[in-house]
């Protein structure tokens, strides 16, 4: 999982700002660490999830042990742990290895219809 996975791309403390909280579209942040195995097993959902909602949902990952700023100013403390962004404010917060379906329904309920 070197930048969150084959589809998901990695963001830092640095671009944190204008790619999550400033971005268009609801983002998925993947708070997550290389020696985190249950944070491996969400990978093919997280890809998945940003394939089939692409234009409407961004999905990026945040390598907790190299970019630590933006963990602690969320108070991510356990691994894997998903929050979803919309209009600059996180709206849903997912710990641990929840299930595909689980993410999806918290994913769901703040995209928009597609045009």
């Amino acid at each position: 999982m070197s930048a969150g996975g084959p589809g998901i791309p990695a963001v830092t403390d640095a671009d944190w700002d204008a790619r999550v909280l400033g971005g268009d579209t609801p983002v998925l942040v993947d708070f997550w660490a290389p020696w985190c195995a249950p944070c491996r097993k969400l990978e093919p959902a997280l890809d998945d999830l940003s394939t089939r909602y692409a234009g409407r949902l961004s999905v990026v990952a945040l390598d907790v042990d190299d970019q630590p700023a933006v963990a602690g100013r969320y108070d991510v403390l356990t691994l894997p742990t998903l929050v979803l962004f919309a209009g600059g404010a996180p709206v849903a917060r997912l710990t641990g290895a929840v299930k595909p379906a689980r993410i999806e329904a918290a994913v769901a309920a703040h995209l928009t219809d597609p045009d």
